[in-house]
């Protein structure tokens, strides 16, 4: 079983370089306050590293997973996913499709339709005092921020 890394971005578009603007497309970060929920594999940790400068990440748990599905899961023309839609097409609901998804039996993909990056809203009370040029470990809103991703991204639901 492996840990889900949610990855938001934290900063914009401005004077990026083209390297680390592929990586955020290729992760679908096209936008700021975009989160994509991914394995933590040898190659996931390597495109972090690559753009650990506008992003902040950590493990996600099942509670804010479930949260995202809810209120930020998207289908095509904007609609929001719903339980009925889940039973509809794969006869299971939030709860039970979050247990198989952390225990790596299912995946976003397997949601007929559904957008894999999660639109959030700026987080409540904003980022950390320092800035979002600093690493979470100085006081910023960059970088690593462990189990403290779900806080974040709470806010912003």
């Amino acid at each position: 079983m492996q840990n889900k890394i949610a990855i938001v971005r934290v900063r914009g578009r401005m004077n990026i370089k083209k390297n680390i603007d592929d990586t955020m497309k290729m992760l679908r970060l096209y936008d700021k306050n975009n989160c994509v929920i991914m394995d933590e594999t040898k190659s996931s940790i390597g495109m972090i590293q690559k753009i650990k400068d506008y992003i902040t990440w950590g493990e996600i748990d099942n509670k804010t997973f479930n949260l995202l599905l809810t209120k930020r899961g998207k289908l095509p023309g904007n609609k929001g996913l719903t339980e009925q839609y889940l039973k509809d097409k794969l006869n299971t609901n939030f709860d039970s499709f979050s247990k198989d998804f952390f225990d790596s039996k299912k995946k976003l993909k397997d949601i007929p339709g559904i957008k894999l990056v999660f639109r959030l809203r700026p987080p409540s009370k904003g980022f950390e005092r320092k800035g979002i040029k600093k690493p979470f470990s100085m006081g910023g809103a960059l970088g690593y921020r462990k189990e403290k991703i779900n806080d974040l991204i709470q806010r912003m639901i």
